[in-house]
């Protein structure tokens, strides 16, 4: 099979090719150890279903292949692939498990007691057919209506994650059959023979058994957090205890192929490879509960005792009217009553409650995947609101994680003026994008005239095994191999070609596709690449031997201290002549070097060139000598530019950046120092520790050291924890950034775990969001939206329970007084859920404050109602009860079409059988009077609603047109009750009938007055009174509170 050059470094996911291709007479397979099919050594298999070989890394290549009775020319059969996939098998999550989480809720189980209580009830009073099961019915549709907008949304943020993964290779090229095809990673199975080259992630957990390359490096950082790509050999590993970092004939799933080409026999996968077992860990690991999760649950605790309560209390206060003969007998009496108590039970129950709370918490999520913040947690939505500290990675999230040039130290001349010239190089990212400035700020409007410059961008794009792409898809540039590498390519770019005028405007016309690469294919095409000496740690330099016009020509590039030591001579920027490097110029260029290094804490390289005998075919490292120097780049990360601002932003919301990376600390301190994290400090004696230093200092140091800490470097996944676990228990709200799998357990350990979009699969499950761009000022974003989401919801829940209020008051003054059943259940519930709560779900979309972003993060235990906000909710509640009771009322005593009973016939209804009246007794089971009470309630409750635009703003300021949802919620609510009221089977249904014009005339005089207490209310919020009665009565809460933080 031919070599295809830089083709077949491609990964497959990215050539756009399938391919198949006969290797059984491929010369290196030819000598390859061939092992018959037949036999299979019980070790591969006998561990048990899905059990890997887990010594492979023990083992001799041909012990391995034996193992699985593969042929390494050919790979498994279809019979053995069938054979293996049958032993191994796959995990999965059963999908009722996520409907099951949906009822784990007091509220909702409380409301299936509600709704089998009021079932057998009916049954015991000998109701049958559509009656008995209206009620429970109702209940189960809504509850049922609420799993499945819970269900749905999480599924749809796990189909987001699994978009995500489009980033990952997901596809493995497979020698089966004697034919290699590109197959996805999921139908791998152990025994396997696949090939990977630059680029390429790992499918699975692989052992090495063929070299196709000089050699094998894999960057593995995402498991062991080793920040240099790890060399691979097929030998075996004969250390006893082996740890991951010790098996270095085995590829690790997820890791990435930085350079060489392979083959490997996978044992592992799924969960039985490295990254799955921690994985499968992390998935038993328990969630923490959100703050409003603790307070919804702490409100249904105690409103099931109030509930208990109050019905307790009606139950026992009619005691003495069970034996009314109007009830038929005592126990029938007492069914009675109980059926009240479960009447204010219904009412007391804001039925709507979670469905409302949990479609706000998902619209919230599509609003924040705008912002590329997907939440795959619904209630971690709302703990954002109240992060303290937000402990970020440095690389990738407050960087590009794109190594750029920045800065080109060159020799001008060695006769005149300065002896060197230095250029910026503007562009953050690996686009073909970016100018030259010379050392006064002008710009170089052909950058390839200057020799110096030239002959970089020449040894930039020929000393180079990576490949610069662009992805149509994710509308970006790809980068394959080393990004110092890489980003030396975009140098050559933007450096351009030298002899057009035209030259910039040229390459700009250019399909982004062509312009990638452009000019470093110019340069490749030019010299032909005749033999290449790779890096090593001794040389710390690498040089490829190049022809071109019956000249043969070597650059090479590596450490500055490395080259400069090989040259004689230096090449000059003035005029491009070649002089001979004196201990002055040499002193001069290392000073340049160590300030680069130094002060500008760049990553620095230096590039040499030497002419060649003619028709040499090989390099030797002795050929390393008597070089020509050409000049030196410095790149670094580069902070992204939105990330200042979004430092500023979390500055003014009281909330602290503690930046965690496992760089060096001067690195670190320099970039903090651009995003302005160390805004005004001068020392940073106590604001920036190592990991170690942290470790040694005293306890007391400690607890201090973590109230200023601003920067943590050289840290590993364990210090992440470690981090986490000590700012909670300073009752610190945390969120954390991770990317790699070991970030897990810190991810799962923090209040809100940021796993990153280009980050491990571990990682992402591990979280409670994805940043799909890796991008720190999207955290900022998604906070700001986290705290919008809780106000609304606030504004909601207040809604609904002042609403709540108003039903309980309603059916126990009602049921103190003696009066007939103003509300029967049915039509209770037609209120808490449709009329309360499509205007409660429309209170979601108030716009979000101005100052949601200037205000300090609310505290875990502060109370969704407290003091004299729930005085307020209390007076507005007593009014709507109070006002429908008088419309109730009203109809009995004064209403034209009333029967116009005195007031103490109305409160001894029930023994008007017993005694001679002027009216037939029929008369108090008209649904006229509850009509006008129900519709009293939606209207009064349709004002109030008007209310909640603001916790403390008049109408006036807000009018009710700045949330037009709102006003299209209240809206639908009273066509949908026009509808019970008119259309004859749903009346029939909710025991309501028509009103005339003078009962809806005497609804809006007793619904409009809410607006006006509510208003004088607020005017007393607004004056401080409110405050001062929070004072007084000792800021008791609706909510009780946990004074310590749960653990």
């Amino acid at each position: 099979m031919p070599e295809l050059g830089f083709a077949s470094a491609l990964p497959s996911r990215l050539s756009g090719r399938h391919y198949a291709s006969p290797l059984s007479n491929h010369p290196r397979l030819a000598t390859a150890i061939a092992v018959p099919t037949a036999s299979r050594s019980s070790s591969a298999t006998g561990g048990g279903r899905g059990s890997a070989m887990e010594d492979a890394y023990a083992r001799s290549v041909s012990e391995v292949l034996d193992a699985f009775g593969v042929d390494p020319s050919k790979g498994l059969t279809d019979a053995q692939v069938a054979e293996n996939a049958k032993i191994y098998g796959r995990n999965s999550t059963p999908f009722w498990k996520l409907i099951l989480k949906q009822f784990d809720d007091l509220l909702v189980k409380i409301l299936i007691a509600a709704a089998i209580i009021s079932f057998l009830l009916a049954l015991i009073d000998g109701e049958t057919g559509l009656t008995a099961f209206l009620e429970p019915s109702v209940i189960l549709m809504i509850l049922a209506a609420n799993a499945a907008v819970g269900v749905i949304t999480e599924t749809n943020a796990e189909k987001a994650i699994e978009e995500l993964r489009a980033y990952q290779a997901d596809v493995a090229t497979v020698l089966r059959n004697g034919c290699f095809s590109i197959l996805p990673a999921t139908e791998l199975v152990p025994g396997d023979i696949v090939e990977v080259g630059v680029g390429d992630k790992i499918p699975a957990d692989m052992r090495m058994v063929e070299m196709l390359s000089n050699h094998l490096r894999v960057d593995q950082a995402i498991l062991t957090g080793e920040s240099c790509s790890v060399a691979k050999e097929l030998d075996r590993t004969i250390a006893t205890n082996a740890v991951y970092q010790d098996k270095t004939n085995v590829l690790f799933s997820g890791t990435v192929v930085v350079a060489g080409r392979a083959r490997a026999i996978v044992v592992g996968v799924g969960s039985n490879t490295a990254m799955g077992s921690i994985r499968e860990a992390m998935l038993k690991t328990e969630d923490e509960m959100t703050p409003l999760k603790k307070k919804l649950d702490e409100f249904g605790t105690f409103l099931a005792k109030v509930i208990a309560g109050i019905c307790i209390l009606v139950w026992v206060v009619n005691i003495g009217h069970f034996h009314d003969p109007s009830h038929g007998g005592i126990v029938r009496g007492a069914i009675h009553y109980f059926k009240i108590a479960v009447a204010l039970a219904v009412a007391a129950i804001p039925e709507g409650l979670p469905a409302v709370v949990t479609t706000c918490l998902a619209l919230g999520t599509k609003r924040m995947a705008r912002l590329n913040a997907i939440v795959r947690s619904l209630p971690s939505v709302e703990t954002l609101g109240c992060t303290t500290i937000i402990c970020s990675d440095k690389t990738g999230t407050l960087t590009t994680n794109m190594m750029s040039v920045s800065k080109v130290c060159v020799v001008h001349s060695v006769h005149h003026g300065p002896m060197t010239s230095e250029y910026t190089v503007t562009g953050t990212t690996y686009a073909p994008e970016g100018l030259v400035f010379d050392a006064a700020g002008v710009q170089l409007e052909f950058p390839a005239q200057f020799p110096c410059l030239l002959h970089i961008a020449m040894c930039s794009a020929l000393c180079n095994e990576s490949i610069l792409q662009y992805n149509p898809d994710k509308r970006n540039y790809d980068k394959i191999g080393e990004s110092t590498e890489v980003a030396l390519r975009v140098l050559a770019e933007k450096v351009g070609l030298p002899g057009f005028d035209s030259m910039p405007s040229a390459l700009n016309m250019l399909s982004k596709h062509e312009r990638a690469s452009y000019c470093n294919h110019y340069w490749e095409h030019q010299f032909k690449k005749v033999s290449v000496l790779e890096f090593s740690r001794d040389r710390k330099m690498m040089s490829v031997l190049c022809s071109r016009k019956q000249q043969e020509i070597m650059f090479s590039k590596g450490a500055p201290e490395s080259i400069l030591s090989r040259c004689t001579h230096i090449l000059c920027n003035e005029d491009g002549s070649s002089v001979p490097l004196t201990a002055d110029i040499r002193s001069e260029l290392e000073a340049r070097f160590h300030s680069l290094a130094g002060e500008d804490t760049l990553r620095c390289l230096a590039f040499a060139l030497k002419r060649m005998p003619l028709g040499q075919q090989t390099l030797y490292p002795e050929d390393e000598a008597n070089l020509t120097f050409i000049g030196l780049v410095g790149m670094l990360d580069p902070p992204r530019e939105e990330v200042k601002n979004a430092i500023l932003s979390c500055m003014s919301a009281g909330i602290r950046v503690i930046v965690v990376t496992g760089d060096n600390k001067s690195t670190a301190e320099s970039l903090c120092r651009q995003i302005g994290a160390f805004e005004h400090l001068d020392d940073l004696s106590g604001y920036s520790y190592t990991a170690s230093e942290f470790e040694e200092l005293p306890p007391l140091q400690r607890t201090s050291a973590l109230q200023r800490m601003v920067l943590l470097t050289r840290v590993e996944p364990s210090h992440k924890r470690m981090l986490v676990e000590a700012l909670q228990n300073q009752n610190e709200v945390v969120a954390m950034t991770g990317d790699g799998v070991n970030d897990a357990p810190a991810l799962k350990k923090a209040d809100i775990g940021i796993a990153m979009g280009s980050g491990t699969a571990v990682a992402k499950s591990a979280s409670d969001m994805v940043l799909a761009d890796d991008n720190f000022a999207s955290i900022v974003a998604a906070v700001a939206e986290g705290r919008a989401i809780y106000n609304n919801t606030k504004q909601f829940i207040r809604y609904m329970i002042s609403s709540n209020i108003g039903e309980v008051v309603c059916i126990f003054v009602a049921a103190i007084l003696g009066m007939p059943e103003t509300l029967v259940p049915v039509q209770l519930l037609w209120v808490n859920l449709v009329t309360d709560g499509l205007p409660a779900t429309a209170i979601g979309f108030n716009k979000q404050d101005s100052n949601v972003m200037t205000a300090k993060p609310r505290k875990v235990n502060e109370a969704v109602v407290s003091g004299w906000l729930f005085f307020r909710y209390l007076v507005i509640g007593a009014y709507v009860g109070l006002a429908t009771i008088a419309g109730f009322l009203w109809w009995f005593v004064y209403a034209d079409s009333g029967p116009k009973l005195p007031y103490h016939e109305l409160v001894n209804f029930d023994s008007c059988s017993l005694r001679q009246t002027q009216y037939p007794c029929s008369i108090f089971d008209d649904r006229h009077p509850s009509t006008v009470s129900m519709t009293v309630l939606v209207v009064v409750e349709m004002f109030n609603a008007l209310n909640n635009l603001s916790e403390n703003q008049s109408l006036l300021v807000i009018p009710p047109w700045s949330n037009p949802w709102l006003v299209a919620s209240i809206v639908l609510t009273m066509v949908l009750h026009l509808l019970i009221l008119y259309v004859r089977p749903l009346s029939i249904l909710f025991s309501v009938t028509p009103l005339s014009l003078a009962d809806w005339t005497v609804v809006l005089y007793l619904s409009f007055p809410v607006i006006i207490i509510d208003e004088i209310l607020k005017f007393f919020s607004r004056n401080n009174r409110g405050r001062r009665f929070n004072l007084r009565i000792g800021r008791r809460d609706l909510l009780p509170k946990r004074e310590a933080r749960d653990k």
